[in-house]
């Protein structure tokens, strides 16, 4: 073994004992995760710090607390590979004393303390917060779906529902005509079917009518909640498309808010929800409270595009850049664009390509709006209507807010590379929670439990984001401060 680095003989003693605090360096992650469950006020995170009168002593919650933290951030989310982890890794065994709480109990704590472990959540966005982290005013907003522990053939939508229905009844028929042929052979002939083949057929008419009455139940269930999904073993899920070049998953829609500079996550939402339209409002607020300062930029994609929730912002002082989907199929058909239309604040009128202006007329409501509408009578004689209208004349309809919307997309032109930013700033944090997660994503069942894992990620990600951005010492030393 000469020329080699060997180890120590494992049956040598020594004279002076290794402290366990020598196993573990001073810029190690872990002493940062035990400085800042230090630091809590469990208790009034609503933590049970009050031990029980009778009965066995439990462990305290800073114990599991970072037990957890510790798990999430080396991507062991298990609690029966925490229990293993607990009694072979040096760095556990550090941050535990030697302590090894069993799998129950582990999984038991994250059960039973989902909200105070999410206010431990915003706690650390507090610190990266007082350490001049969120000092910018610009923030990503953006969603990713995420696999529920919900197989695809355990959800039910409607359409699934009566298409499977659908082939049941088919297999249902195809089975009795079998044992009509069988009844008619035997009548004709006397022949007797074959024993295991006649088996068979029965067991299979058994099995579909079971799964029949199953589905049909669902279906009046279904009828009578007004639930458009159904899932069998996580209910709070639900299918979500991702893309329209991939399958839907059955799972929960991860909101977040990413701040541009320092990419930490400063605000997420979990929902089961397979759109955005209706949470650009939400995170945008949730990220202002959030931020240092008092007024921020949002970013959002164009999935985020709706007017009330983009009015709602900006009447919030939330600046916000949003992409505007096209949803006229007038381009597609040679016809224009009510882009293509120019709208005079002075004149109250629309100016169309041709050159002619669109007055106003009249004034009305539709699905909670006020609508302005335009336009003029020169329509018939216009050379270029076929370009235009196949109707009588083209009629413009402007909202009531509509200079609000019209403000966001001049904010847009102005900058464009804003969309780009976008993607660069908040689709890494869940890029890297995902690769942590692994193929599985979730551990838990409902919504409330999954909100309680995405906590926990989220925790994770941002505290090695800090560490990577002020090291561990300084890091330690502000939450001592």
């Amino acid at each position: 073994m000469k020329r080699f680095i060997e180890g120590l003989d494992r049956s040598q003693t020594s004279l002076l004992p290794e402290c366990i605090d020598d196993y573990v360096e001073e810029d190690n992650p872990v002493r940062a995760v035990d400085a800042f469950v230090d630091m809590l006020d469990l208790a009034a995170l609503d933590f049970s710090v009050e031990p029980e009168v009778t009965g066995r002593p439990g462990y305290h919650p800073a114990t599991m607390l970072r037990l957890y933290l510790y798990g999430y951030i080396n991507q062991v989310q298990s609690s029966r590979k925490l229990e293993r982890e607990c009694g072979r890794n040096l760095e556990l065994i550090w941050l535990l004393g030697r302590l090894k709480p069993d799998f129950e109990t582990i999984a038991d704590f994250r059960r039973d303390n989902g909200p105070a472990i999410r206010k431990v959540c915003r706690q650390f966005i507090a610190l990266y917060r007082d350490i001049d982290l969120l000092d910018a005013s610009l923030v990503a907003i953006d969603d990713s779906k995420f696999k529920a522990v919900n197989a695809k053939a355990k959800s039910y939508t409607r359409e699934k529902l009566k298409r499977r229905l659908g082939e049941i009844d088919t297999a249902i028929d195809r089975y009795m005509g079998e044992l009509d042929r069988t009844d008619e052979v035997l009548t004709k002939t006397g022949m007797h079917p074959v024993e295991a083949r006649l088996s068979r057929v029965v067991k299979k008419l058994a099995h579909y009518r079971k799964q029949a009455r199953t589905l049909r139940a669902m279906e009046q269930r279904m009828n009578n909640t007004g639930e458009t999904q159904v899932s069998l073993t996580d209910p709070d899920c639900r299918a979500m498309a991702t893309t329209s070049k991939q399958p839907r998953i059955v799972g929960y829609n991860v909101q977040s808010a990413v701040e541009t500079k320092h990419h930490l996550i400063v605000a997420h939402e979990v929902t089961n929800h397979g759109y955005d339209r209706d949470a650009l409002s939400m995170m945008a607020h949730k990220a202002r409270d959030e931020m240092a300062g008092d007024t921020i930029e949002a970013i959002a994609d164009k999935g985020y595009y709706k007017g009330e929730e983009i009015v709602a912002c900006e009447q919030a002082g939330i600046s916000v850049t949003v992409s505007k989907p096209h949803t006229s199929n007038a381009a597609a058909v040679g016809r224009f664009d009510r882009a293509d239309f120019v709208y005079d604040a002075k004149e109250d009128a629309y100016q169309c390509p041709a050159g002619k202006r669109l007055p106003y007329h009249y004034t009305n409501k539709q699905d909670g709006k006020t609508l302005r509408n335009y336009w003029t009578n020169d329509c018939v004689a216009c050379v270029i209507k076929h370009r235009c209208t196949t109707g009588k004349e083209r009629r413009i309809r402007r909202w009531e807010h509509e200079d609000i919307l019209e403000r966001v997309q001049k904010r847009l032109d102005d900058d464009p590379d804003k969309i780009p930013l976008r993607s660069r700033t908040v689709e890494h944090p869940f890029g890297t929670i995902k690769a942590w997660m692994g193929a599985t994503h979730f551990k838990m069942k409902t919504l409330k439990h999954v909100a309680t894992e995405i906590a926990l990620h989220v925790l994770a990600y941002n505290m090695m984001r800090v560490i990577a951005i002020v090291g561990v010492s300084k890091l330690i030393k502000a939450m001592r401060a």
